[in-house]
């Protein structure tokens, strides 16, 4: 006798309609904070932070002293802006949007005692939330300064400035495009570690867990809060990852498991899922304040293959967020409970029936995906230099996306899914205000739920 499916039509599709919407809503919440217009603003001092990065432009004589009466002009993906340059000290720019820009030296400007007077120089820059980028142009020689204490420098060139790619478009040029492929992936990855850990809570329970952002948050407060009592950063990395694995099998113990006794509808656990998540806010916010903070001061230091330029923290991350989401391939695949916790998230009756502990299976399942929230969050600090209490809630829209393009309730769909949302939003800045990169994921959430409810890698004859 064949087991029953479930309909993708009538009374079994309501769930659906039910996460599409509050999917849908949770995208247009978050994107409220990130509509503000991004721009490039000349300033005396520059505070760097989680929405702001800071370029610093240094012009120097022979004598390493400040040149004044230099135009300098600061282009980037949300305009350009110019300044005159004063003996008082470095240039300096604001800007909002974490890319590449193009330090510019009026040659007309430069003092005509100097070699390089009537050129223009040139030189990209890196810019990072919460750092500084730094470019030093000397003037009395055309070959390169070193970089200051590892961080990212200009140096004056006589080369004109680079032509315009053979497209005839304005503000892309295939530099661009490998660095923003090359950000795709590093995003694609983080957001990975957190979105696999949702997935397999949804397949297991059938919950879309609404306060799995907080966790990816406390991941980065609880690692800034041990560095800041005296521990290295991989004794605090291993400790606030173990706590936050250890949240999630007392929220199971707590709450979930308490809950699926009673027999509690999905959608009500749901609405529980929304008020935790409101708590933890307020806890975090108790914790380190509504300001930004750094896991790890100091300026970055980057590495250049080609033309694409990374931070080592960013290369570290990258590199153990791959080998953390083999490690979770592997374990889903080639071990006993890995395979039970698959058939958990396939048909939780069947599984049962076969004498699998649907309950122990799920307690894991809550562990490990709180884990690797906490793991996301820490990623992500150390990817982009600071992080602040609420970027959680605006990554939930984006672990919402990859989610559901990849297929609900399947791990390797999340990975899927989270690897096409980390390109699409990084490569979406290339056409459209980087503050807006974010609504890339919900207009692929939006047509994604209309043409193939189930997602790349889901199945039909299930519920998403």
């Amino acid at each position: 006798m064949g087991l029953p499916t479930r309909s993708t039509t009538g009374p079994a599709a309501r769930p659906r309609r039910i996460l599409a919407t509050l999917a849908a809503l949770t995208g247009i919440l978050c994107l409220l904070p990130l509509s503000a217009h991004a721009e490039v603003t000349a300033v005396t001092e520059c505070e760097r932070s989680s929405e702001h990065g800071c370029v610093q432009v240094n012009i120097f004589d022979g004598d390493r002293e400040p040149v004044a009466d230099v135009k300098v002009t600061l282009e980037g993906p949300d305009g350009s802006v110019d300044a005159v340059s004063t003996a008082e000290g470095p240039t300096t720019f604001q800007v909002d949007t974490a890319d590449t820009y193009t330090v510019t030296l009026d040659g007309a400007s430069i003092p005509a005692d100097f070699p390089s007077a009537g050129t223009d120089l040139v030189k990209d820059l890196t810019v990072q939330f919460g750092s500084t980028a730094r470019g030093t142009f000397d003037l009395t020689e055309a070959a390169a300064a070193p970089v200051p204490d590892g961080e990212a420098s200009a140096s004056a060139s006589s080369a004109p400035a680079a032509p315009a790619q053979e497209d005839g478009s304005s503000g892309v040029s295939m530099d661009r495009v490998w660095q923003q492929l090359a950000s795709g992936l590093r995003f694609g990855l983080m957001l990975a570690l957190a979105s696999v850990g949702a997935s397999l809570i949804y397949g297991t329970t059938r919950v879309s867990n609404f306060a799995h952002g907080e966790q990816v948050t406390l991941g980065a407060v609880l690692s800034y809060l041990l560095i800041q009592v005296g521990l290295p950063l991989w004794g605090a990395a291993i400790l606030a990852i173990g706590i936050c694995a250890a949240t999630g099998w007392l929220q199971d113990a707590a709450l979930w498991k308490p809950l699926r006794r009673r027999g509690t509808p999905v959608t009500q656990i749901m609405i529980v899922t929304i008020g935790l998540s409101i708590a933890l806010q307020f806890l975090i916010q108790f914790m380190v304040g509504t300001g930004t903070f750094q896991v790890v001061t100091g300026n970055p230091r980057t590495v250049t293959f080609g033309p694409i330029t990374m931070t080592h923290e960013s290369l570290l991350a990258m590199g153990i967020s791959l080998v953390v989401l083999l490690a979770i391939g592997f374990f889903l695949t080639r071990t006993r409970l890995g395979r039970a916790t698959r058939a958990v998230s396939d048909n939780p009756a069947l599984a049962s029936a076969t004498g699998i502990n649907t309950n122990s299976v799920i307690r894991l399942v809550w562990t490990l995906a709180c884990g690797l929230a906490g793991l996301a969050g820490l990623m992500f600090a150390l990817m982009f230099g600071a992080a602040n209490w609420n970027m959680g809630l605006q990554m939930l829209l984006l672990m919402f996306a990859a989610i559901t393009l990849g297929g609900l309730g399947t791990a390797n769909g999340a990975l899927v899914g989270s690897l096409i949302i980390g390109f699409a939003v990084e490569l979406s800045s290339l056409v459209i205000p980087s503050d807006l990169r974010y609504a890339t994921a919900l207009l692929i959430l939006i047509i994604v739920l209309l043409v193939r409810p189930q997602g790349i890698l889901g199945r039909a004859d299930r519920i998403g």
